[in-house]
């Protein structure tokens, strides 16, 4: 991304070498990967401009690339931020204008020699006169003085997913060579940093700073910096139950995918967003990882039947490893940290769900039996074991309401927290066994909560949300994951060819609503509306939902329609803003680029349609004093006027010979028709009450449109054109506000308000 300017720049105690891809902070190497160091490039070069994200989207991905952009830009960002030390709350580098976009905000001069570590750190002790030793560890103002950030020499106490730092031995090495360099060449900086001095002669002589060994001085050094949450799957599909690896690069998560193919278990690599599916069976649940990270352990359910596999972490090795019967809704695991058991849940000779430990050394051995940890009484059921760090105690759910803790021997228990409502997924302990994460639910979570391990009070946990559970804690990096649950207006399926197929969502947003959906003519494209990345806009996606790309960029964006040869979309603009807003009607191509205003006066237009041959666009206008269909060609020109006596939203019939369209824009509607070449009106049948104008569509053999049954209960029905008779299809659980079909009508889709959403978190900077 460089333009010709500086190729290595400095600001606080960072250095980026643009040309290289390197950063450096107090001179030990931060390899910042990929996208989160172009995002870094491109802001320190324009630092004090505002750079759009749309500017950053084109730099990031080509065009054709089909994405969730804002999903992928918040989450490079957040790694980005996490690598300086900085947040959005309070910056110090990257400024967030809600959006719009980021502009760099610290001070960026030009490198034009090489500086050393302890150049830097002297010029920081210079510019505070309290900079010094705080808990033997040498400070300055800009990184930790006045925000609490980051130590200069803790850069790997919480090694983020997006870069690399050396270990302990190589640091020191680093620090030898400049200590050297120093000695020879510039003997005037040991007085002026006399304090830093003295700290690097205590590590290379033995000191306690090596933090490589030095977990509780790691854990200090990232106290106070702040915890990021970000989304780490951007699926349509929902995605649920991670799993860490042991080195806490990679996570195991279960996806449900709308397409079989893409349902199992999958993993995700932290650094580089590497995605690999292990398995797609859609009965396997609850992944594990070997102690070594060589595998993953699953259940697979099918019926009453529970089967507990390995797969290798690449995907190319599968074995069986036991069966037992299956307990509905359980098929939790963990692997014992030494390797050698596997913790389960299965009946006990009562018949009451209770810990098991399986051992692995060679299954088929007769005297490699399960081995009962928990003995819970005829009315308890024991769930969800997981080992502590030591592999000496289980934490597991009892009763749906109480977290336990058990001795592997099972001859200590102890009762940690007990709620009135649900435990809502396995509890996690935190890597030094201190301290067990869980989600509680007591009629308004789940929410994810911590506890010590000797009991006490439980906390909530906030910076995950309220509605959180299955909590994963990874043994390095200081990170927790989570399934995150939201409520959102989703876009869901139902196939009219397939007798008892069920309702498919097809896109869903973490949190928001999309809707105003529409098929392209040739059947492989989705267009629809949704505010996932804040204002409400035009998106596209594959025709099952997955790859969703952002179209527009223009306030409220809405009630998209594919052209009928699939090359624009037309929609409004600016009708979400107020109930007194004008709302234009834009064009746009549906390969990309700028949208093309088509109608924008003062005037509120709505509703957008195509003629069927293409050749003009039919909308909604209050022009007249009171809402008419018009219509204006294409291409643009004057507006002519279609209906006399009201009208809202308009469609041709597939023939293109005649006008339907509903007279408001609220409420309960009636479908009229005219003829298109213009001509009277007719009511087309008394009985048909479309919810509102969203909810009918025209298809081959007749009208679509969903009504409210005897009890109110919303019924996709279907007006025959040829036999004038009604037909209910199929009841809905929720009344959508659009509709949309195949020309044949055999596909339906409906956006559906309420649905709860699964997608993994992550949490950096969890401790």
């Amino acid at each position: 991304m460089t333009n010709g300017g500086a190729k290595r720049v400095r600001f606080s105690s960072y250095e980026v070498d643009l040309e290289t891809g390197e950063l450096w902070k107090h001179g030990v190497a931060l390899k910042l990967a990929g996208q989160p160091f172009e995002i870094l490039a491109y802001l320190v070069e324009r630092h004090g401009q505002l750079v759009s994200r749309e500017e950053l989207r084109a730099q990031l991905w080509p065009h054709e690339t089909f994405v969730d952009f804002d999903h992928g830009l918040n989450a490079a960002v957040n790694r980005l931020r996490l690598a300086l030390c900085d947040s959005a709350e309070n910056p110090k580098y990257i400024e967030t204008l809600p959006r719009r976009g980021y502009r760099f905000i610290a001070a960026v001069e030009e490198v034009t020699s090489e500086i050393t570590v302890l150049e830097v750190a002297a010029e920081d002790a210079a510019e505070e006169p309290s900079a010094g030793l705080r808990g033997g560890v040498p400070t300055g103002n800009r990184d930790i003085g006045r925000q609490g950030q980051c130590s200069p020499l803790t850069v790997d106490a919480a090694p983020d997913a997006g870069f690399d730092v050396p270990e302990a031995a190589v640091v020191k090495r680093r620090w030898q060579k400049m200590f050297s360099n120093l000695w020879g060449r510039r003997f005037w900086l040991l007085c002026a940093g006399s304090a830093t001095l003295a700290v690097v002669g205590f590590w290379l002589f033995g000191g306690r700073l090596q933090l490589g060994s030095n977990p509780q001085a790691k854990t200090a050094a990232v106290a106070d910096t702040p915890i990021l949450l970000s989304s780490l799957t951007s699926f349509s599909d929902r995605t649920s139950q991670p799993a860490f690896s042991p080195d806490g690069s990679r996570v195991a998560f279960v996806r449900e995918g709308f397409l079989p193919r893409n349902t199992g278990i999958w993993t995700k690599q932290l650094s580089g967003d590497e995605l690999l599916q292990l398995t797609n069976n859609s009965g396997d649940c609850c992944p594990v990882w070997s102690p070594d990270g060589q595998w993953v352990a699953f259940s697979r359910i099918s019926g009453r039947e529970r089967k507990v596999f390995r797969i290798a972490a690449d995907g190319k090795e599968l074995h069986e490893l036991f069966a037992s019967d299956a307990l509905a809704g359980h098929g939790e695991l963990d692997w014992s940290p030494d390797g050698k058991d596997i913790a389960y849940v299965a009946e006990d000779p009562e018949g009451s769900p209770a810990i098991f430990l399986r051992p692995l050394a060679d299954p088929k051995l007769a005297d490699q039996r399960a081995r009962q940890v928990s003995s819970p009484s005829a009315l308890e059921r024991d769930w969800g074991p997981a080992f502590s760090s030591d592999g000496s105690r289980i934490v597991f759910v009892r009763n749906n309401q109480e977290v336990m803790v058990i001795s592997i021997e099972g001859r200590e228990i102890q009762r940690l927290f007990k709620t009135p409502g649900h435990i809502m997924g396995s509890p996690a302990w935190t890597p030094d066994g201190q301290s067990i994460v869980f989600a509680a639910s007591n009629g308004e979570g789940p929410n994810l909560m911590r506890i010590s391990a000797a009991g006490g009070k439980a906390t909530h946990i906030r910076e995950a949300g309220d509605l959180a559970l299955n909590p994963a804690v990874a043994r390095r990096g200081f990170r927790l994951a989570c399934d995150e649950l939201t409520v959102t207006r989703s876009i869901d399926q139902i196939d009219f060819d397939h007798p008892g197929q069920r309702v498919r969502t097809l896109v869903t947003t973490a949190g928001g609503e999309s809707t105003a959906i529409q098929i392209s003519h040739d059947g492989t494209k989705l267009a629809f509306q949704s505010d996932r990345a804040g204002e409400s806009q035009i998106w596209v996606s594959d025709r099952d939902g997955q790859n969703p790309v952002r179209m527009t960029a223009i306030g409220a964006a809405g009630s998209p329609r594919w052209s009928p040869d699939d090359k624009e979309i037309v929609f409004e603009s600016g009708a979400g803003e107020g109930a007194g807003t004008n709302a234009g009607v834009f064009l746009i191509k549906s390969s990309g680029g700028e949208p093309r205003p088509l109608i924008q006066d003062s005037f509120r237009n709505r509703a957008p349609r195509w003629s069927n041959d293409g050749k003009w666009i039919y909308f909604g206008s209050n022009r007249s004093g009171k809402w008419q269909v018009w219509k204006v060609p294409a291409w643009g020109g004057t507006p002519v006027q279609v209906t006399r006596s009201g009208g809202f939203a308009a469609e041709e019939s597939l023939d293109g010979k005649y006008l339907f369209y509903v007279k408001q824009e609220l409420g309960p509607a009636e479908i009229w028709k005219m003829a298109a070449a213009g001509g009277g009106e007719t009511l087309v049948n008394p009985a048909i009450h479309p919810l509102d104008w969203g909810a009918w569509t025209i298809v081959k053999d007749g009208l679509l449109f969903v009504e409210a049954g005897v009890d109110d209960d919303p019924w996709v029905s279907l007006y025959d054109f040829s036999s004038e008779q009604m037909k209910r299809l199929t009841a809905l659980d929720k009344p959508p506000f659009w509709i949309a079909a195949t020309r044949d009508g055999q596909s339906v889709i409906f956006d559906q308000p309420g649905q709860f959403e699964s997608h993994v978190a992550l949490l950096e900077n969890f401790r």
